[in-house]
């Protein structure tokens, strides 16, 4: 405005004003570019950094946990609106300066320069925009990686110990197959105990029924031996019998 106002009083034309409004726009907007080319190649030296193993990694992951802790998730969201809110002001400034072509017919070499300066500023926004979602990307699987080998490690441990128990479970399992085979030769050894037993009940078996079929006969022979004594003492009974008949009867 003091601008303005000295332009009045040294008599300017009018129409000098505008030419002046736009003049003051694109030294402020300078000053915007300059500090957007600064936060871009920022921007960009973090991304370089972050993508390389160096030291500065290290401390740029330290700086990025620690400033998205308490108020620096707000002050970054606070700055993008900011930045977007002023790339669409940006864009609709430059659809403005195109409509006014369209409708002029002609092109003003002022809104030209302007015209150049918000689609540097635009992209220059964008670029800071799309820059920083990178960086918090990187961020963000940097940082699950690092969760993801902490997660290796423990599951390697974990391995080994588990490659341990395996090697004490194999031995235990070779002197388990030890066992079973001096049991199984056990067994073939009682198996053929076994038979030897078994055959030779077999064979007390069929000597005890030959004794058994032998003493039947034995005791058929000693009942009919018995029937002939029974006979041969009825016949002597008889033959005495008679023979005291006959003393009797020469006595007589």
């Amino acid at each position: 405005p003091a601008y303005f106002l000295l332009l009045r009083d040294l008599n300017f034309p009018s129409s000098y004003l505008p030419t002046a409004r736009k003049v003051l726009e694109i030294t402020s907007i300078n000053t915007m570019q300059h500090l957007l080319f600064a936060v871009v190649l920022a921007e960009v030296a973090v991304i370089l950094a972050l993508s390389f193993k160096t030291p500065i990694r290290k401390l740029l992951i330290m700086s990025l946990d620690r400033a998205k802790r308490g108020r620096g998730p707000v002050v970054v969201q606070t700055v993008s609106a900011t930045v977007c809110v002023v790339l669409v002001a940006s864009v609709y400034s430059m659809m403005k300066i195109q409509k006014r072509w369209v409708e002029e017919g002609a092109t003003n070499p002022t809104d030209e320069v302007i015209m150049s300066k918000h689609l540097l500023e635009s992209t220059l926004m964008g670029g800071f925009l799309f820059l920083g979602l990178m960086i918090d990307r990187l961020h963000h699987y940097m940082r699950e990686l690092r969760m993801r080998r902490k997660t290796m490690e423990v599951i390697k441990k974990e391995g080994s110990v588990l490659e341990g128990e395996k090697a004490r479970a194999s031995d235990e399992v070779k002197s388990l197959k030890q066992e079973i085979t001096a049991l199984q030769e056990r067994q073939k050894q009682l198996a053929a105990e076994i038979e030897a037993k078994s055959k030779e009940i077999r064979t007390e078996e069929t000597s005890g029924i030959a004794l058994q079929k032998q003493s039947e006969g034995f005791l058929v022979e000693f009942n009919r031996l018995s029937e002939e004594n029974q006979d041969l003492r009825n016949q002597l009974h008889t033959v005495d019998s008679r023979i005291s008949r006959l003393s009797i009867k020469k006595n007589t």
